[in-house]
């Protein structure tokens, strides 16, 4: 058998785990009655809109000509991502270790999995209240759908990597599992939810931008707005950035595997 035969095979055999993981993960959470998983849509939707009619009432229907509900739904729904995926990391193989048993399902199978769950909701929560918003004249036409797809790539390799490394920490000390509402707190002010880096100051923004998931924030924000928003981004640092968190994640998650109770 060829190393491409072998590769495919052991493809088409993961691809039916974490489907098999998704399935029981779905239902785990949300269980079978009334909307059943499209919680996981509803969740983010019912958080964001929320937010986003408060904020209009504060500050009023627009700001520097982009609606204000608008504006805060695209923060808010890719940080409830964030906060949903990284909280959810936490412990993730202590409470699934049974699954080990079997011998398709690896430790990363774990984590990839909760983080695909709450990826797959906030999707679907920015694509259906797009269209809604849409529909009630609040949101515009994409501008650059390429560059949209490019920041939520931005801001979602980043949620992955924090959740690689959150997951084996969480099994190594109980610490992290308390300070989880303390660093979702702080993702606020420094992932770009509720400010654009065109409105700071360059010495604010300069240190703004050393957050990576500003970088997909803003070229969401342009992709979604156009020239409305001048955006602020370093495609390269938040993608190393990224990069380097996954692979202390992974290389802990190899380490934390060996010592791992499986019960």
């Amino acid at each position: 058998m060829s190393k491409l035969s072998r590769f495919l095979i052991g493809w088409h055999v993961q691809r039916r785990v974490l489907s098999a993981l998704m399935l029981r993960e779905l239902a785990t959470r949300f269980g079978r009655e009334n909307i059943g998983f499209l919680w996981i849509m509803v969740e983010p939707l019912l958080f964001a809109v929320l937010v986003g009619l408060i904020w209009r009432a504060l500050h009023g229907p627009e700001e520097y000509g982009i609606n204000m509900i608008a504006f805060v739904v695209t923060g808010y729904i890719p940080l409830t991502f964030f906060r949903q995926a990284f909280g959810r990391s936490v412990k993730a193989m202590q409470a699934n270790a049974s699954l080990m048993y079997h011998r398709q399902v690896h430790i990363l199978d774990l984590v990839f999995v909760r983080f695909l769950v709450e990826m797959a909701g906030g999707m679907m929560a920015y694509l259906f209240i797009g269209l809604v918003l849409f529909i009630l004249g609040i949101f515009p036409l994409p501008h650059d759908v390429g560059m949209f797809i490019a920041g939520w790539f931005i801001y979602a390799f980043f949620t992955l990597s924090i959740c690689l490394l959150a997951s084996p920490l969480s099994e190594t000390s109980d610490v992290l599992e308390k300070l989880v509402p303390v660093i979702s707190y702080l993702m606020i002010p420094f992932s770009g939810t509720f400010n654009l880096a065109m409105w700071l100051t360059p010495q604010a923004r300069h240190y703004l931008l050393y957050s990576p998931p500003v970088s997909g924030m803003e070229m969401m924000r342009h992709g979604l707005f156009g020239d409305v928003v001048r955006p602020y981004y370093s495609l390269s640092y938040a993608l190393s950035f990224s990069l380097i968190m996954a692979l202390i994640g992974l290389a802990l998650c190899r380490k934390v595997r060996r010592t791992l109770v499986v019960e």
